[in-house]
């Protein structure tokens, strides 16, 4: 096993969509166009810097780092005994040095076993044996002029770029930029969104609206390959969630009050290609993070962490966000044909050098992989991680406590990432691999409510929810409490509730008895809030007169 790992040098990634094209589309209308002439150009997005990763590996671009696993072992070859050599009699010489070479070990074993196996075997079965081996190996690997070395695309079709193309805001009725209600009743009553929350299309919208945090689905449905149905996700979790608005009883705070939240809408998904959704969803989540706003990514599959990884580093520099992985297994693998799967995305990240091997945290491992090898290759390289047999055998605060104060090592930037199979699949049975023997949601709850509170979050997803696996939406609905447990978190850190744990005193405990002993500390914390309280009140009554008083001057002096 190979320990050392390092990041392979950075090239440059295909250019992003041009402003030409958005311009060529704008000639289509000219009397729009010209109508709107003054605004479209107040309109134009800042040009940001192409980020120094490929967005995409598709046609003849390649991908510019290593695609081998540095820490696959190389079987090591045999010297095959003068005493078998009348049985290989049969065998060109290129057979017999595959015979003892590395690549016959899976078939053949170690030298004992070979041995044995030639020596109950006849020239030709042995011929046989051997030609079967040099089949599967040969078979197996790329061979340059009998396979394809890149997905072809179809670069004549008119429609290459449509489903991702976005309208110019020329075609669209004149509006102001801000977020959009949608309700007809008090926010209800209209196209059903994220927690209810008001709708934004632009990156203009949520600078107006002074966002904090923008919900946005990402339908992605192909890198997991097995029970699959995410690309409903998101519309499921608009219809149904909408437990991830409204106040929180443990904490007494209601994030729909203290943060300005959005729905985005989706991000558009090939979903016939993964290696093409990467450059979008990366794409719209740095066009969100540029803003100030925190992306809250809902989606299909867990190949989604790394262009939304990958994104937030664009904006904030690369080894500079430390993330927490919430998972059953640890998504680390490397070597297979694709270069991005749900199983693959730390390893990428690693790779293209957007997060320190160090600043990557795993949370509540319980699968059969990844194997002995793969956790000393963790150890090793400084990748911490907490598994649930270090739950079974510390106790759950003891572990919570550890990752929380991990995460908030030094003020860093975090991203979280919640993979819902780390969930136990009582609660969560809608998930492409669920794992038994995983954490409960009041624990899933409480770790993403601290973990927000206590720590720098700038970014959070929720992924590998395939809403069609459970027709009793038990998935979904826990699903939008682990995401208000997220932003309840970000909302108390808002407020500036940041002590470790943090509950109610009301909530916590009636305090009618002094049954712990305490009883005093939750009638004096209560009463210190409620002070707290009716100060801000009269802090903002203030500001509102001297705000009406300034008004009322400017009319006069008119």
């Amino acid at each position: 096993m190979q320990a050392e790992f390092t990041p392979r040098p950075l090239r440059r990634g295909v250019a992003m969509l041009g402003l030409s094209m958005v311009l060529g589309l704008t000639a289509m209308v000219p009397a729009i166009a010209e109508e709107r002439e003054a605004e479209t150009e107040a309109e134009t997005p800042t040009t940001f810097e192409v980020p120094d990763t490929p967005e995409h590996v598709v046609g003849t671009n390649p991908y510019p780092f290593d695609t081998v696993d540095p820490r696959e072992e190389k079987r090591e070859g045999i010297e095959l005994p003068e005493s078998v050599m009348p049985k290989l009699e049969l065998l060109t010489e290129e057979e017999i040095e595959f015979l003892a070479s590395g690549d016959a070990r899976r078939f053949a074993g170690n030298l004992e076993k070979t041995v044995e196996e030639l020596e109950k075997r006849t020239p030709e079965e042995i011929q046989a044996w051997v030609q079967a081996m040099v089949y599967v190996v040969e078979g197996s690997r790329y061979k340059e002029g009998r396979d394809a070395p890149n997905i072809p695309l179809n670069t004549d079709s008119p429609e290459f770029n449509a489903w991702r193309m976005v309208r110019p805001r020329s075609m669209d009725p004149v509006r102001e930029a801000g977020p959009i209600g949608l309700g007809r009743y008090n926010g209800r009553g209209g196209p059903p969104t994220f927690g209810g929350f008001p709708l934004a299309l632009t990156q203009e919208d949520l600078i107006e609206g002074k966002v904090d945090a923008a919900v946005v689905g990402a339908p992605l449905n192909m890198g997991s390959a097995w029970r699959d149905s995410g690309s409903q996700s998101t519309t499921e979790m608009r219809v149904m969630g909408g437990g991830m608005g409204g106040p929180d009883q443990y904490v007494h705070v209601n994030p729909s009050s203290v943060l300005n939240i959005v729905d985005y809408g989706d991000i558009a998904i090939d979903n016939d290609s993964t290696e093409r959704s990467m450059q979008e969803v990366r794409r719209v989540v740095r066009e969100i993070a540029q803003t100030g706003a925190i992306p809250l990514i809902i989606g299909g599959d867990h190949s989604l962490s790394y262009p939304n990884i990958a994104g937030l580093a664009d904006v904030y520099g690369k080894e500079e966000i430390t993330v927490i992985h919430f998972d059953a297994h640890y998504d680390a693998w490397w070597g297979s044909p694709h270069l991005i799967s749900h199983g693959a995305p730390v390893y990428r990240l690693l790779n293209e050098g957007h997060v320190r091997i160090s600043d990557y945290i795993q949370m509540g491992l319980r699968s059969s992989g990844p194997d002995r090898a793969a956790f000393e290759w963790m150890r090793e390289n400084g990748m911490r991680y907490h598994t649930m047999a270090e739950i079974e055998r510390r106790g759950w605060e003891a572990v919570l406590d550890r990752v929380v104060a991990e995460a908030s090592e030094e003020g860093r930037k975090l991203f979280i990432s919640f993979d819902i199979d780390v969930v136990d699949p009582a609660y969560m049975r809608a998930t492409g691999t669920p794992v038994s023997g995983g954490l409960s949601m009041r624990e899933s709850i409480t770790i993403i409510r601290r973990l927000c509170a206590e720590s720098n979050v700038i970014g959070f997803d929720l992924i590998e929810l395939h809403p069609a696996l459970d027709p009793t939406y038990m998935t979904v609905l826990n699903s939008a409490h682990i995401v208000k447990a997220c932003l309840t978190g970000l909302a108390m850190h808002k407020e500036g509730l940041t002590e470790r744990h943090y509950l109610s005193p009301v909530s916590a405990e009636h305090a009618i008895d002094n049954y712990y002993g305490d009883q005093q500390f939750y009638l004096d914390a209560t009463a210190a809030e409620n002070e707290k309280k009716e100060a801000e009140k009269a802090e903002r009554e203030a500001r509102a007169a001297e705000k009406a008083a300034a008004g009322a001057e400017e009319a006069e002096d008119d």
